[in-house]
């Protein structure tokens, strides 16, 4: 997550020169883009998501993500999230992923 929709394009060009030769894919959502059009992507199926804590948040409401099989969350200046009031946001997200793993269903 970012506070900003351009630091979280930044971060896909990123990692996309990064997972270059991978077979991950990332869906950027953020705010000002077409929610339908993100929601597509992420439907193709995606490993990365990086975006906004807004519009991950609409996407949740929309049932358009779920994030019952997120393993790892990284906070891009969380601190200026925090000054952006996305607190209670970051929050319902992070409510959103399952506290514990079953390993046994990863081997």
């Amino acid at each position: 997550m970012a506070p900003t929709r351009e630091l979280a394009q930044q971060i896909n060009e990123d990692f996309l020169s990064l997972a270059a030769y991978t077979r991950l894919r990332s869906a950027v959502v953020v705010g000002g883009k077409s929610a339908e059009q993100q929601g597509s992507i992420i439907a193709d199926g995606v490993e990365v998501i990086i975006g906004t804590p807004g519009r991950i948040e609409d996407c949740l409401d929309r049932r358009i993500l779920v994030l019952n099989q997120c393993f790892w969350v990284i906070l891009d200046e969380a601190d200026k999230m925090i000054d952006y009031n996305f607190e209670e946001a970051i929050n319902r997200i992070l409510n959103c992923i399952p506290a514990e793993f079953d390993k046994a269903a990863d081997e």
